[in-house]
């Protein structure tokens, strides 16, 4: 099958698109350099001359957080107006599938536990709200141009050469300077990367729709960093108790930057956010991988 694979060059498609081509796609790639079609998806795109099987669209931007409001519009300008961009360069020769990387962010939780696909998207930064954006359009285009549309919004995504959080979470404890907190007893769901090329042969024979992403397990901030230290052969990080964090973090509030860490933080580290992947796993028979059996760097 052929299938069109954007933002090739970021985390997800290094380590996807390999394992496509092993699984015998015929994979072209679209991203800003080294691709077949090297392209700015926040440009209007030429039409494309080929059909492709599935596009999956995993080009966005995510892992900052913007401070001025010409840094908030880079999200639209990639996540919605890219993918609106996108879609209108498919529409002479229209994909039968279309893929979707969409993100957990959508719903605005910061705690919570088994947090399902019917919960509402309150998600409100410009990458919760971008993203938003990008499956209602989607959804709508989708139908009119009978399309099957799997929407996967994926939790922390695990794997070698991580970004974002985890990624930091890796280089603090290679310096020796991660340390849990409370115990490290707050449970994140996870995903492993490479299941992405399991969900695009199950996306084959099955009608679509909007799934989150994770593995069974929910590990603990302890299970992972004690994880990552064995594979980096580092003595298991130390723990902070809550009081101690709690107190610096309020110094976090006031000096910004210069404390790696705030309150905001802080209630994200120390409270669990989990999803239910029940939905997936029922629908697309989808065995997810066990993130911590599994994990790379």
């Amino acid at each position: 099958m052929k299938l069109l694979f954007t933002g090739c060059n970021g985390f997800i498609g290094k380590n996807v698109i390999p394992l496509l081509r092993k699984k015998s796609f015929n994979v072209k790639t679209l991203g800003t350099h080294k691709a077949d079609f090297v392209r700015d998806i926040t440009k209007q795109l030429p039409l494309f001359e080929e059909k492709f099987n599935i596009v999956f669209h995993a080009a966005g931007k995510a892992h900052s957080i913007p401070k001025t409001k010409d840094e908030e519009k880079v999200f639209y300008d990639i996540n919605y107006e890219g993918t609106k961009n996108l879609c209108k360069s498919l529409e002479e020769n229209l994909p039968e599938i279309f893929i979707f990387i969409s993100t957990v962010a959508v719903y605005g939780k910061d705690i919570g536990d088994n947090i399902s696909e019917d919960f509402p998207l309150e998600g409100f930064t410009a990458y919760a709200k971008s993203k938003i954006q990008a499956e209602e359009f989607l959804i709508e285009w989708c139908k009119i141009n009978n399309v099957k549309l799997f929407i996967f919004r994926p939790s922390l995504i695990a794997g070698p050469d991580a970004p974002g959080n985890l990624g930091d979470m890796i280089k603090a404890i290679k310096k020796g300077l991660y340390f849990n907190i409370a115990g490290g007893s707050a449970k994140k769901s996870i995903f492993w990367v490479e299941d992405f090329a399991k969900l695009t042969e199950l996306t084959i024979g099955n009608k679509g729709g909007v799934y989150n992403v994770c593995d069974n397990v929910n590990p603990t901030f302890k299970e992972i960093s004690v994880r990552i230290s064995e594979i980096l052969n580092k003595k298991s990080p130390n723990n902070i108790p809550q009081f101690v964090a709690k107190s610096i973090a309020l110094v976090g509030d006031v000096l910004g930057s210069k404390v790696p860490i705030n309150s905001n933080k802080l209630k994200k580290i120390t409270g669990s956010l989990t999803f239910s992947n029940k939905k997936i796993r029922e629908e697309l028979s989808f065995l997810p991988s066990n993130v911590i059996e599994n994990f790379k760097i």
